[in-house]
């Protein structure tokens, strides 16, 4: 074999190498977490306890032992005293015969539970204003940021509000993913007015023909009465003259548990809450306190957290919610 024979082959090796290393590292990086063709992709990852539990309770079939089993494991999956106890009666008063029966019987019970609710952002101002409140730690920030990219893609132009005027990095947060986004934040000085950065925020939407107003609040605690009184007084300034403002979004995480439903309650008396997005989704089992917030409070829950990814908030999704959480 010629030296120049020698060339090739190696050059033809270092090529193939070079092939097969790339197609390697693409297929470990995956494709996005939310494709294109469903809605809600993702939302059961962290689901799947009550499904488990479902399995377990129903494996020997339906006696008298299973009701009680059955709301323990609904409880288990933060669903709720009151929700747990209905919801096990009108499943067993529908005297299912078999495993398979209880559990469709269940299934049709928890979509029952969660209704036919309104659960689109409702846009209607010019701009429209979006107020997002919720408690330190539950993702709001993020949250924003995710809303902000969801309705860029939808066409909608988009401001941000650093209403966040009492954390520091606050501010400079917002206004990283504002850059990464290409999206304008409007902010304030720091324990400024956070009400001031709310009406600076909608004016400058109104004269530049921006769509929507997302206004970031400082996460509070629900029983500060000071800070929730101040929440109000922002809500009252982003409504103007119009009187209303077009979405009071309450992020709320998942892995909250009952306690969620404390500060959905406290929020809603500050300001009228009208839906939830929650938050960590993915890193639940117990994602059944969907049902305990809809069935006593009756807000209800538009938006759903399931990853890490700026695409990740994704339309909460009834059917598929029940489906998956049933799984196991």
């Amino acid at each position: 074999m010629d030296t120049t024979t020698i060339v090739v082959v190696i050059a033809v090796a270092v090529i193939g190498a070079v092939v097969v290393v790339t197609l390697v590292l693409r297929g470990r990086a995956g494709s996005p977490s939310l494709p294109g063709g469903s809605p809600t992709a993702g939302v059961g990852r962290g689901q799947g306890s009550l499904g488990a539990s479902l399995r377990q309770v129903l494996g020997s079939g339906v006696g008298e032992q299973t009701w009680a089993d059955l709301e323990e494991a609904m409880l288990a999956a933060d669903v709720g005293v009151d929700a747990s106890a209905a919801i096990v009666r009108s499943v067993r008063s529908a005297r299912p015969e078999t495993a398979e029966q209880a559990r469709e019987q269940l299934a049709r019970q928890l979509r029952l539970e969660l209704g036919a609710e309104a659960r689109e952002l409702h846009l209607v101002g010019d701009p429209s204003v979006i107020l997002v409140v919720g408690v330190n730690g539950t993702g709001k920030t993020t949250t924003i940021a995710k809303l902000a990219a969801r309705l860029e893609g939808e066409g909608k132009k988009v401001i941000l509000a650093a209403a966040d005027t009492f954390r520091a990095a606050a501010g400079a947060q917002l206004q990283t993913w504002g850059d990464r986004l290409g999206v304008d934040v409007v902010g304030g000085q720091e324990g400024g007015d956070p009400a001031s950065v709310a009406f600076d925020a909608i004016s400058s939407a109104r004269a530049k023909g921006v769509d929507v107003v997302i206004v970031d609040t400082a996460g509070r605690l629900h029983a500060k009465k000071n800070l929730m009184a101040e929440m109000s007084k922002i809500h009252r300034v982003a409504a103007g003259t119009r009187g209303a403002v077009d979405e009071v979004l309450l992020v709320l995480d998942a892995t909250a548990g009952q306690n969620g439903i404390t500060q959905v309650r406290e929020f809603s008396e500050a300001v009228p809450v009208s839906g939830i997005v929650l938050t960590k989704l993915d890193g639940t089992a117990k994602g059944g306190i969907v049902i305990a917030i809809e069935r006593q409070l009756g807000v209800p829950v538009k938006l759903v957290g399931v990853g890490e990814g700026i695409d990740d908030l994704v339309p909460f999704d009834p059917d598929r919610f029940v489906d998956e959480l049933l799984e196991g």
